[in-house]
């Protein structure tokens, strides 16, 4: 019986001809990360189910493996095709390509809360990189260089667990598991070797360790975070780690609410913060406004007769507190500058990692790239 189907399957390779020897699977990356889209409008392009995401992708002809990494400040999907049917070309060939991305972009629709503008422009928010290009993207966010904080431990975290679960779902398979595991054990050594990875702190960690000390900082206190950029990210993401509850405003409702659906907190409107301000007792503002958004003007009367103190923590720049409310009694303003040293100097440090973690990936790609080739055989 094994000859005769050796025998068969030696037939039908002749027949084919080099066609059917060529055959080999295609590994693509389409994403949205905070690179391309602001974090408040990614909430816009995650699944509320992963693994059924994983699935759906899976029903496209052509593909045989899926994993999807998600996090706050990404949604990735990684996903294998090497299938020839009947009523689809081969996934390798052009039109084949062609058709998978179409569908995975189909699909990709089909599970989220888009509105028309975000599918009128879904073509140019999408990154969509293939082979070598996916292998060092993976390195690069493994090792932490591609992260919001460099060499914060949450991306290789977020790799790990992404693999974990889809090993459990069996949505992935022999490629995107050993891509995966290859990854995992490279970026491990090179974290370790190159020590890009110890003592990170962010922006919001610094921050809010100030704000701690200057005014104690508990689960008593009112908090309120105005901004839905990287830096209020960061923000939330140390409140949360402090299981510190919060409140989120923006100039829009529909901001901070994309933002609260990612990073936490409790969205509340603008107006409705400025003629309720006296209820805060912590205030970190974090935006991109070219203006003051908080002046004298706009919070004399609410805060005229407050009893208990705020401390304003203003890290935008530029600046948007007029530090004409410290004129209002209980107000204490702090400012980035009082924090820039401490953070800027976690970062000054990683930056002279940066080159060495890049030259060891340089010369891991192509190893990583020919054992990939060697599962085509």
């Amino acid at each position: 019986m094994y000859f005769e189907q050796l025998k068969a399957d030696e037939t039908k390779l002749n027949l084919n001809g080099d066609s059917m020897s060529k055959i080999s699977f295609d590994v693509m990356n389409t994403r949205v990360t905070f690179k391309n889209i602001p974090l408040h409008a990614l909430s816009k392009y995650i699944f509320k189910d992963v693994t059924a995401a994983c699935k759906e992708f899976k029903k496209i002809p052509g593909v045989d493996e899926c994993i999807i990494i998600q996090t706050t400040s990404r949604v990735e999907i990684f996903t294998v095709s090497n299938v020839e049917t009947d009523d689809s070309p081969d996934a390798r060939r052009a039109e084949g390509k062609t058709l998978v991305l179409s569908q995975i972009k189909d699909t990709w629709i089909s599970l989220s809360s888009f509105e028309q503008i975000d599918i009128d422009h879904f073509d140019q928010t999408l990154e969509v990189y293939k082979g070598d290009d996916v292998y060092l993207h993976l390195l690069r966010l493994a090792s932490g260089l591609d992260s919001i904080v460099v060499g914060k431990q949450e991306a290789y975290d977020d790799i790990i667990q992404s693999l974990a679960n889809a090993k459990i779902a069996d949505v992935s398979g022999k490629i995107l598991n050993k891509l995966f595991e290859s990854i995992i054990r490279l970026a491990t050594r090179m974290r370790d070797s190159t020590g890009i990875a110890n003592d990170v702190i962010s922006l919001g960690d610094v921050a809010v360790k100030l704000v701690d000390e200057k005014a104690g900082l508990d689960a008593k206190k009112k908090v309120l975070l105005i901004g839905t950029g990287e830096s209020a990210a960061m923000i939330a993401k140390t409140l949360n780690k402090k299981a510190i509850k919060f409140d989120v405003t923006s100039r829009t409702i529909d901001r901070a609410t994309g933002f609260t659906t990612l990073l936490g907190g409790n969205t509340i409107d603008f107006d409705d913060v400025l003629s309720g301000f006296d209820k805060y007792d912590i205030i970190f503002v974090a935006t991109t406004s070219d203006y003051f958004l908080i002046t004298y003007d706009r919070i004399r009367l609410v805060m005229e007769e407050k009893k208990k103190g705020t401390l304003i923590l203003d890290l935008s720049d530029p600046r948007t507190v007029d530090e004409g409310i410290t004129v209002l009694p209980g107000i204490k303003l702090l400012f980035r500058d009082q924090i820039a040293e401490i953070y800027e100097e976690s970062v000054k440090a990683r930056a002279g990692i940066i080159p060495a973690v890049e030259k060891i990936i340089d010369k891991e790609i192509p190893i990583l790239s020919a054992t990939m080739k060697r599962l085509d055989a």
